[in-house]
């Protein structure tokens, strides 16, 4: 699909935010806003939508490229394409193929960020050719950095473009574009990127960081991983950290950290392919993650050290916790000890394990059962529930991650409740575990396996015509289950 009508009259109407004065100039493409026709599509007339991308280097200078038919040099762009997210992307991909850019070779300006420097109208003669008759193009152009210091090697798209050249803002083909770009040149419009995006790693002081699990969607960047909370600046953003202040309200209810320093510069990739610079700052806070409420994604978590290489993080993000971990105080950092320290709890109490599984029933009653792989340390070869260990998360949240990292299944919280519980020992040297089995009475989404390392294949059983190699206290669960008895003993004979 293209860029939306609803996104499109939003950009517009941001860009006419800057320049209340060109409202009358772009009255042909409103009239195309409140058409059926798509705005963006070459066969929607007298007028649609196309996009450029002015492309700024560290000396001020903008690209032009020839155009093959015309003889004409202008900045690179094009028409909108079926694959363009928004129009900003549109810009990102032709200048990748006109120009043989590379994702990461461009990022966003701290002057425009992702709002247009221009919407041009201009006409284009008729090409019998393609049967076009006479139109206007409604150009909405982006401007764009350079990431290199130097200009890369351009590799020209040969069919269409005759060659390239950097031109100094005062030399720009576009007169209207020439006299916003020395404008903006006022607001040190430099080619020098800035970071445009700021994020938040929020720590207690003790070991623990808290991380956020982003929704698994298309247009999300990033999707389905843990990473630190932020987002991009706005215009109205002071600064950074009136960004990351903003993105955190935005995003979590009650997540307030005293103090909000510098701490790094990550680089980053964005779904359009672009190169984001992203300020982090660091912040301690003390506070329960579980009593907070999420207005964006799918859970916060605290996670130590020894965990970052058993999650699914965002790129750079273990390396970027560990150095900041390693300028802590030593006596703050725990090691991979338990969070609890035996300390912490009364005397001669044992610690145990608690192990989150999923009890799933299909329209014939047969449970899901999957196969693990056979050089698993636990169960290799055997059958098993659907299960994971509880982190330091709510039992619920924690069997919706398994269910989702381990066979992309979307569960509701409130369709799972807890249909038992097994308390079982392996051997008499091994800690003890609480199995906490849970059923859902709906999900979304069909078994995969993807985690093949752990298991190798998903299939549904009968009650009654279960396999041999079921794990044992798996067993005495679905036993129990059938029977209706809440609770189970396993193991704790043979001590």
């Amino acid at each position: 699909m293209p860029p939306s009508r609803s996104h499109i009259h939003a950009t517009i109407e941001t860009y006419l935010q800057r320049h209340a004065e060109e409202r009358g100039s772009l009255e042909s493409l409103l009239a195309v806003l409140d058409q059926a026709e798509e705005p963006s599509s070459r066969s929607t007339l007298p007028a649609h939508v196309t996009c450029s991308a002015v492309i700024i280097d560290r000396d001020r200078r903008v690209l032009h490229i020839g155009n093959r038919g015309t003889g004409l040099r202008f900045c690179p762009g094009g028409h909108v394409e079926d694959g363009d997210r928004t129009l900003l992307a549109a810009a990102v991909r032709e200048a990748c193929e006109a120009a043989g850019l590379r994702p990461g070779d461009l990022c966003l300006t701290s002057q425009f960020l992702d709002e247009p420097i221009e919407v041009d109208v201009h006409d284009i003669d008729a090409n019998p050719a393609k049967g076009e008759p006479a139109h206007q193009h409604v150009d909405v152009r982006f401007a764009f950095y350079l990431t290199a210091e130097q200009p890369p090697v351009l590799a020209l798209q040969d069919e269409k473009v005759t060659g390239a050249e950097w031109l100094s803002y005062a030399d720009v083909r576009s007169p209207t574009l020439r006299a916003k770009l020395l404008a903006a040149e006022a607001r040190c419009l430099d080619g020098r990127p800035q970071p445009v995006n700021a994020s938040a790693m929020v720590f207690d002081g003790a070991g623990r960081y808290l991380l956020h699990l982003r929704d698994d969607r298309d247009d999300i960047w990033e999707p389905w991983v843990l990473s630190l909370l932020g987002g991009g600046r706005t215009r109205d953003d002071a600064d950074l950290e009136a960004t990351v202040r903003r993105e955190l309200a935005e995003e979590v209810l009650g997540l307030e950290p005293a103090d909000l320093v510098p701490f790094a510069v990550e680089e980053a990739t964005s779904v359009d392919g672009l190169a984001v610079p992203i300020q982090v700052f660091s912040g301690r806070w003390r506070g329960d993650a579980a009593a907070l409420e999420l207005r964006e994604g799918v859970l916060l978590t605290w996670c130590t050290l020894d965990m970052l290489d058993r999650v699914r993080l965002s790129p750079g993000l273990d390396e970027l916790i560990r150095q900041h971990a390693a300028k802590q105080p030593a006596a703050q950092i725990p090691s991979a000890a338990p969070l609890a320290p035996a300390a912490e709890a009364p005397a001669g109490t044992e610690l145990h394990i608690v192990g989150l599984h999923l009890h799933l029933q299909d329209e014939k009653n047969r449970i899901l059962l999957g196969r693990r792989h056979p050089t698993s340390a636990f169960g290799g070869g055997s059958w098993h529930f659907l299960a994971g260990h509880c982190e330091r998360e709510a039992a619920v949240a924690g069997l919706l991650r398994e269910a989702k990292e381990e066979a992309g299944l979307i569960i509701a919280p409130e369709d799972v409740e807890l249909v038992h519980t097994v308390h079982h020992v392996d051997s008499p040297d091994a800690r003890p575990r609480i199995a906490l089995i849970f059923q859902a009475c709906a999900w979304t989404g069909t078994p995969q396996v993807l985690e093949p390392d752990r298991t190798v294949e998903w299939r549904w059983f009968s009650p009654e015509e279960l396999p041999d190699a079921v794990v044992p206290y798996a067993r005495v669960a679905i036993d129990g289950i059938r029977l209706g008895r809440p609770y189970s003993e396993q193991g704790w004979n043979e001590r």
